[in-house]
């Protein structure tokens, strides 16, 4: 195997190491030494040895003749131009390249999807399909398609059509995914694989087998994701974690300024309807920030409230849903016990906020009373589970924090369908905002007794 291939090994390896520690932050006080040591350990290798590796390999003149050189730009000219979406995936569907047509179709910049499964970006029904269907193209088991559906775009179906190739000095073949948008005689609710030919596995389609889509139809579909102002779109300029355009030279367009204006509205919106709350209702003053968030900011607003602090049990405080949504799932919700819903618990244990774009898990937040996973009938495309934490001495009269935020509550918020996915910005605006949540629910009733039922995790709440 080359330098450049075992390298890249070493460096997958490293990745996974990292992302096992990121999930042990949830583990108690007392055991998160070893984890502490791990990582300065795995830090200790990523500057001492990866580093001056990577600094090796950039510092190499290029392989091969001038002659190979320019063949290559050649061909990357010809990926990076064509007006067909076309993706390079590995067995897991993990994303390696991707062109501009690709990136304007499923609304993700390359540079964030690389590394990352696309399966991710699909439906929840047809991922399963798909991974199947990769991994047999990268077994060798010849071409074939799919009809599947993407998150950003659910009511219209695209053509997955998939081949074997393998790379000059690389040990495994890579998949070459070619997506074709309004595949003609597929309808809007078409599901994974409703294509047929001879000798593909059944319910999937081999190309030549089944039906063929023009090169008008896709050249129009991905037209339509470069107008609709997709993030990534090709010639855009560089843009922002949350998909907003940046200007050259760091100074913010129109677009950032907004962003960052409704953010700094909707902190005022929140602080303004904390104000309004009587003074020890700590259920009033989450159900306050809740309504405020639902609907200008997040689809779903589930809150969730622990009236006896972190070690006590989760309550449900307040559901609310789409206004045009199905009201029976909004019922549903609310009679959940948030002790079923894996991420609000570890949210609620490790006082640590959670933003997950396109959530692999669909079990995260549980399942309803017809045990359909929450986020999947939801249709979920980005969460974000924030901790509502106190502010000031903790109730024995220790130093804050001393043995770990205490946490009053937890707030979820979810978006739906092809609604833009939740930035880096406005986690952190809304991580500010749920620190006056906190202390508008740790805010003791008056000398008559105003107020509902304040927080029995806060010195001065009445229980």
């Amino acid at each position: 195997m080359s330098e450049t291939g075992s390298f890249g090994e070493d460096l997958a390896d490293f990745v996974r190491r990292v992302g096992a520690l990121r999930g042990s932050r949830a583990l108690p006080a007392a055991e998160l030494r070893g984890v502490l040591d791990a990582a300065l350990f795995e830090l200790e290798h990523a500057a001492e040895t990866l580093w001056p590796r990577y600094e090796r390999l950039a510092a190499r003149a290029p392989e091969g003749t001038s002659a190979e050189r320019r063949e290559r730009q050649l061909l990357r000219a010809v990926f990076q131009r064509l007006p067909l979406p076309v993706v390079l995936v590995d067995r897991d569907t993990a994303v390696r390249r991707m062109n501009p047509a690709a990136t304007a179709l499923t609304g993700v910049r390359a540079g964030y999807a690389t590394g990352r499964p696309l399966a991710g970006l699909l439906a929840p029904g047809d991922r399963a399909p798909f991974r199947s269907q990769v991994a047999a193209a990268a077994r060798g088991e010849g071409a074939r398609s799919l009809t599947v559906r993407l998150l950003q775009g659910p009511d219209e179906p695209v053509r997955a059509t998939l081949t074997a190739l393998s790379p000059p000095g690389e040990p495994q073949r890579t998949v070459v995914l070619v997506l074709q948008p309004g595949v003609p005689g597929a309808g809007a609710g078409a599901r994974a694989g409703t294509g047929t030919g001879s000798g593909a596995v059944p319910g999937v389609a081999r190309p030549g087998g089944g039906r063929a889509s023009s090169a008008a139809g896709a050249g129009t579909g991905a037209g339509a994701g470069a107008a609709s102002g997709a993030p990534g779109r090709p010639g855009g300029g560089p843009e922002r974690p949350g998909g907003v355009p940046e200007r050259p030279g760091g100074v913010p367009g129109l677009a950032e300024a907004t962003e960052r204006a409704g953010a700094l509205d909707l902190v005022d919106a929140v602080a303004t309807a904390l104000l309004r709350t009587a003074p020890g209702d700590a259920r009033g003053a989450l159900e306050a920030a809740a309504r405020v968030l639902h609907g200008r900011f997040a689809d779903w607003v589930v809150a969730d409230l622990c009236p006896e602090g972190p070690d006590g049990p989760l309550r449900r405080a307040a559901v609310l849903g789409p206004r045009d949504g199905d009201t029976r799932a909004a019922r549903a919700l609310a009679a959940q016990d948030p002790a079923s819903c894996p991420l609000v618990v570890e949210v609620a244990a490790g006082g640590s906020a959670s933003l997950q774009v396109r959530p692999e898990d669909a079990l995260a937040l549980g399942t309803d009373a017809d045990g359909a996973a929450v986020l999947v009938r939801a249709g979920v495309g980005s969460l974000l589970c924030l901790p509502v934490v106190a502010a000031g001495p903790a109730p024995d009269g220790g130093a804050a924090g001393a043995a770990g935020p205490r946490v009053l509550g937890v707030l979820t918020l979810l978006r739906c369908g092809a609604r833009r996915a939740f930035s880096m910005a406005e986690a952190h605006a809304a991580d500010v905002l749920s620190r006056p949540v906190g202390l508008a629910m740790c805010r003791p009733a008056g000398p008559g007794g105003l107020g509902g039922t304040g927080c029995a995790g806060c010195a001065g709440g009445t229980g």
